[in-house]
């Protein structure tokens, strides 16, 4: 039986040791090159699986809902990861992202509230809500544009004051339906998420006016 000393590298009766060095430097080269592909596609999914991505969208949310009572932080959170670019985005670019969905999102209730207005189920005094409404919101899209430029230069009080006016909109549209006894509001949903999207654009305002 042989000794532990003549398994060693080095001892003639190792038998790994011919076929090592017959490995070129290119076979090295091209191993290692396969290895790190290999690596490479094993992590690759790590970077688009949701529950594994930069918890920015979670702290920002829960600093904004801390803010706001009023703010529930899973609309904060589901809002925000819808888009992709929040993932990485630092606070500021977080609150640019809630803004333009706030814009985007009471341009395309105009359309909708136009669709009710053809609706024959509701009568003058409903109609008569619903083209308050259709002003209201036309009104604070402008005023959300004129934020959101105070918001992308810096100029965050003058960004909150915009924001605010422009959340009173929701909160007038449903008010005006519920001036009459028994009148129920057909836009209570829509209302309530843009009201929600302010909120964010707000306290974002909020927190970086502080900094």
């Amino acid at each position: 039986m042989p000794s532990y000393s003549t398994m060693l590298p080095g001892s003639s009766s190792f038998k790994f040791q011919p076929f090592l060095t017959k490995l070129s430097p290119m076979t090295t080269k091209m191993n290692y090159r396969n290895l790190l592909i290999y690596i490479c596609l094993c992590l690759l999914p790590l970077f688009f699986h949701p529950s594994l991505s930069c918890d920015s969208v979670h702290r920002a949310c829960r600093k904004l809902a801390n803010r706001d009572p009023d703010l529930k932080y899973h609309f904060c959170v589901a809002s925000l990861e819808s888009d992709p670019r929040s993932r990485i985005a630092t606070l500021e670019e977080l609150g640019a992202i809630s803004i333009k969905m706030t814009i985007s999102n009471a341009t395309n209730l105009k359309p909708y509230i136009f669709e009710l207005l053809e609706d024959k189920r509701f009568d003058p005094y409903s109609k008569g809500c619903l083209r308050d409404c259709l002003e209201l919101y036309s009104d604070a899209i402008d005023t959300l544009r004129e934020a959101h430029d105070d918001f992308k230069n810096k100029h965050y009080f003058d960004a909150k004051r915009g924001f605010s006016s422009a959340m009173d909109a929701s909160i007038t549209c449903e008010e005006g339906f519920f001036e009459k006894e028994g009148e129920a509001s057909p836009l209570s949903k829509e209302d309530e998420r843009f009201f929600q999207l302010c909120s964010m654009d707000l306290s974002f305002a909020t927190i970086l006016d502080k900094k």
